[in-house]
């Protein structure tokens, strides 16, 4: 019998390495069935979740196979598993996703641009690059042209709020971006507060290079300022990173006077501001971004990741007064630098508009995939916007959210449950799951979407068949 309460990380880590264990030694054989997920949860004193997670683990690893209707079996020829994706941190780091997506999985669990043929303009665009810089893109780029910097002003650009050309960072991305700046006003063992659900990976990133993680309490319209006033008090964090507009996963968009509550707090406590508006960006909305309200202590990233084409890695920061350079040295120190090619590609995307031409296109047809959610998931509770690739779902009785990854999972669609956005440990629970509709295409949604409906219509009888 497992025994939760022994081992290293998490909860279903440690009893995935249990059950790995009992595999490797003879103690489960081949063939050996495990119990029932409800039975093993209640026998030693944790969520069916947890349980649920473990076993999606052992899965994954290929120590045992999950048939319906009949239970959960070792497989044979478990001891050939590669060694490393038994490492705990391997797993911690991960989050819920496999580390290698199995094939012909509907893949609900991306948010990258849709595919609208992007590969054409790109094509023109990186033809032009290699006849006219030869040199540029066969070295590092040591040099960074001015228009690279002008790009990120245009593209962070909202409202009545651009950034200086001369507060621009180019970077590999959002998420790079995000790390450098951590890393760049932030010491080993220096606390960051992120809202109990976030973008994760970010959180993990910080702590993977020495920080700590605390969390802040948010309510049906977003981070509560009274909360994170509580964190800033008595916790006293360096950082805070905050998705103000479509957060991810809740896709609630903090009103203007959170926004300012927010920023009175950070500049009274002497707290960094580390805004997201990789989404927000998307949405239209006009209410001022942090980085308005509290220019002097607030980094903005932004990117092309989702709403032109992710594999561009095209992204920028700015950054408050004095810390371009910082952040840019820090940027190179954790990602090896900008590659020329990548870099005045994003560039001429956003400055000859092609960006702005196919974020329109993707935004069209993200507002049409998020009509057909719309009809799909009728009568259940959701949150969504038209022009955000995602939607965050309220399941019901009996449903908990690793349960209904799982059977979507058995079923052939990849969702994510709340648990892959929970920023440090926390005991509570949602009864929620993203489901982004970007990566497939449109006919794929619509099939996924009914795959989804179905399973949640299905209520005892489903829940049954997978636990």
């Amino acid at each position: 019998m497992p025994d939760p309460r022994t081992g290293d990380g998490p909860m279903y880590a440690r009893i995935a390495e249990q059950i790995e264990h009992a595999i490797t030694d003879g103690t489960l054989p081949a063939g050996a069935k495990l119990p029932p997920q409800r039975n093993l949860a209640f026998d030693i004193g944790v969520t069916l979740g947890t349980v649920g997670r473990a076993y999606q683990i052992v899965r994954e690893r290929g120590l045992v196979s999950g048939e319906v209707g009949r239970g959960t079996y070792v497989l044979e020829h478990a001891e050939s598993r590669p060694a490393e994706q038994a490492d705990p941190l391997t797993t911690a780091l991960a989050g819920t996703r496999p580390i290698k997506a199995p094939p012909g999985k509907l893949r609900f669990d991306s948010t990258a641009a849709p595919d609208i043929g992007q590969g054409r303009s790109l094509e023109k665009i990186v033809v032009d690059i290699s006849r006219e810089h030869h040199a540029e893109i066969a070295s590092y780029a040591r040099d960074f042209p001015d228009h690279w910097f002008e790009a990120g002003s245009q593209w962070l650009a909202k409202g009545n709020f651009r950034p200086l050309p001369e507060r621009i960072v180019p970077t590999l991305g959002a998420h790079a971006g995000a790390v450098a700046v951590i890393a760049a006003v932030t010491a080993p063992g220096d606390k960051i507060a992120f809202e109990s659900l976030t973008y994760s990976q970010v959180s993990r990133s910080a702590g993977l290079i020495g920080r700590r993680t605390i969390l802040m309490r948010s309510d049906e319209y977003g981070l509560d300022p009274e909360d994170f006033e509580r964190v800033c008090a008595q916790q006293h964090p360096k950082l805070a990173f905050l998705m103000p507009t479509a957060q991810n996963p809740t896709v609630v968009t903090l009103s203007l006077e959170r926004r300012q509550a927010i920023a009175d707090i950070a500049r009274r406590y002497g707290v960094w501001l580390l805004e997201d508006d990789l989404y927000g960006a998307m949405t239209g909305s006009m209410t001022p971004l942090l980085a308005e309200l509290a220019p002097d202590r607030t980094f903005l990233v932004g990117g092309l990741s989702k709403s032109v084409a992710a594999g561009i890695r095209g992204g920028w920061v700015a950054c408050p007064p004095h810390f371009s350079q910082r952040i840019r040295i820090a940027h190179k120190m954790v990602t090896g630098g900008v590659p020329f090619l990548m870099a005045e590609l994003g560039a001429r995307m956003v400055l000859s508009g092609e960006a702005s031409r196919l974020r329109a296109r993707c935004i069209e047809e993200i507002r049409a995939r998020e009509g057909i959610a719309r009809e799909a998931f009728a009568g259940f509770e959701f949150n969504s916007d038209p022009n955000v690739p995602f939607l965050w779902l309220k399941l019901t009785e009996p449903w908990l959210s690793g349960t209904f990854k799982h059977a979507a999972f058995e079923e052939g669609v990849m969702v994510d449950d709340e648990d892959e956005f929970k920023a440090g440990r926390t005991d509570v629970a949602y009864h929620r799951v993203r489901i982004g509709f970007s990566s497939p295409s449109r006919e794929e949604v619509r099939r996924g979407f009914l795959i989804l409906r179905r399973l949640l219509d299905s209520g005892r009888v489903g829940y049954d068949s997978f636990a």
